[in-house]
């Protein structure tokens, strides 16, 4: 796997590549003949999201290969040995697009013939990046088969942290006549798939502030997906935080996107099963760092295995009940509603208000609600029932950080204050409820190690930090509060 960056030109038939010795030093032109297989649904699903699954001969890297996209002009790429089949795709690979595929099967739709003449540019022994200037010959399979010819150029970037010379060689080959191809592959040359439909928002509306946010965060949940189906660093967190900005997003701005409450509830759901894993990776690194913090000698018992290997096991059967979730119909119907929901929403008469008046009335009832579950809260006399009552202030909170998140492109610097103020106190009553939660899971690990025989006495000391981290939160709780309250009062 690996991010590919690179930027693409339209030449002319009789383009000639311009001398770059100046630039660099030169090595080729080598050629190659490649041949690439398309592989799509029928109705280019993966095209339309800028999507590209390839089966490759020729050249130094035969083989299948997946591309995603990352971010303007980079995307990352997953490779796969090649095999001998033409019909079926390897599952590996068919795994990673089901968020996009749904069920639909996957067929070749278009084979790419190339010529390609590559040169290299080099400092020293360091490849900086690559040109191949390509003759192309297209094939398209559906339909009535149809063949287009083209030529163009690619510089890709070798050397991750040399983006500036990529922009110069960039400028030298739109100097020699080169021009920045609108298309993000040759795929999407050759097939020109149908853009994704948009929602029909008025420009400066508060409907087409919010429907843009939604549909980043649906980006952002379908980019997510192949990350957490391989199982890597942060992605479960960043798609949880994705479904979770969503459900805030639907919920604060419900007088613009109505009737949405049943995607609030998938939304909620998919949350769940994310978090499960997510929690138990995020208290089985909290508790390695204390143990590592702790003298060698404090350390008794095989408390390492239980808080480490035990906690590991059941995050991985929390990853199995993520990929039953993944590949379910009610996932498939999730993201189909999520894409009817940025293309044709269910739109109230506020969405047709200014941007401006409009979104500032919701930033600001957004906070209202912390303010109030904190007065609720702190009328509860029992303790235990207003610490439970401070969970929905935290909440609270960070649906009010979210929401102004949202707002930030279109109201400006005043929605980023406030959400900064909103992530303190979500922060600091995190902190409290984590501590808490540690204690407990703590104490159940202890008396299971207590039944088994073992020494408990680190499980003792766990408990006594965790215990100092829940009280030190705790105790800074009202400064925090007096002064975000302070700080608000001049945001809004």
């Amino acid at each position: 796997m690996g991010i590919e960056i690179e930027d693409k030109f339209d030449v002319p038939p009789d383009y000639a590549i311009p001398d770059l010795s100046g630039l660099a030093d030169v090595v080729g032109p080598k050629s190659y003949q490649l041949v690439a297989l398309y592989y799509d649904t029928p109705d280019l699903r993966l095209a339309t999201r800028g999507i590209t699954l390839r089966r490759r001969r020729g050249g130094s890297d035969p083989g299948w290969h997946l591309k995603l996209p990352k971010a303007k002009g980079a995307r990352q790429e997953i490779t796969h040995p090649l095999t001998r089949s033409t019909k079926i795709v390897p599952p590996e690979l068919a795994e990673l697009v089901r968020a996009y595929t749904r069920g639909a099967e996957l067929q070749p739709v278009a084979e790419l013939d190339t010529r390609r003449s590559v040169t290299v540019l080099l400092d020293g022994d360091t490849k900086l990046v690559e040109i191949a200037d390509d003759h192309v010959k297209g094939t398209v399979f559906q339909d009535e088969p149809k063949i287009v010819r083209w030529r163009e150029v690619e510089a890709e970037l070798l050397a991750e942290d040399r983006r500036a010379f990529l922009a110069k060689v960039g400028k030298r080959l739109r100097k020699a006549g080169a021009t920045p191809s609108a298309a993000g592959s040759k795929l999407a040359k050759l097939l020109e798939p149908a853009p994704l439909p948009k929602a029909p928002t008025e420009p400066g509306t508060a409907g087409e502030t919010v429907v843009a946010y939604l549909a980043g965060q649906v980006a952002a949940l379908l980019a997510q997906d192949p990350r957490v189906r391989r199982a890597e660093e942060d992605a479960v967190h960043q798609m949880r935080v994705a479904a979770r900005r969503l459900r805030s997003a639907l919920k604060a701005f419900k007088s613009i996107v109505t009737d949405t409450g049943q995607i609030q509830d998938e939304l909620r759901r998919l949350g769940a099963v994310l978090g499960e894993a997510r929690d138990l990776e995020v208290i089985r690194a909290r508790f390695a760092r204390e143990l590592a913090g702790l003298q060698p000698e404090l350390v008794t018992g095989p408390i390492q295995t239980r808080l480490g290997e035990d906690l590991h096991k059941r995050e991985q059967e929390a990853y199995a009940r993520i990929d039953d979730m993944l590949n379910s119909d009610r996932y498939y119907a999730l993201l189909n509603a999520l894409d009817q929901l940025v293309s044709a929403p269910s739109l109230g008469r506020a969405a047709a208000k200014p941007a401006q008046d409009k979104l500032s009335a919701v930033a600001a009832a957004n906070w209202a609600r912390v303010t109030k579950a904190y007065d609720t809260a702190q009328a509860i006399e029992d303790p235990e029932r207003r610490e439970t009552a401070m969970h929905d202030v935290r909440k609270a909170a960070k649906r009010a950080r979210y929401t102004a998140e949202a707002l930030q492109p279109t109201l400006g610097g005043s929605m980023a204050k406030l959400a900064k103020l909103a992530e303190d106190i979500q922060e600091i009553l995190g902190a409290h409820q984590d501590g808490v939660v540690a204690q407990e899971t703590l104490a159940k690990e202890a008396e299971s190690a207590r039944q088994a025989g073992e020494d408990t006495f680190t499980y003792g000391l766990l408990i006594g930090i965790e215990r100092n981290t829940a009280e030190q939160a705790h105790a800074d709780f009202p400064r925090v509060w007096a002064e975000t309250l302070k700080a608000v009062k001049k945001v809004l």
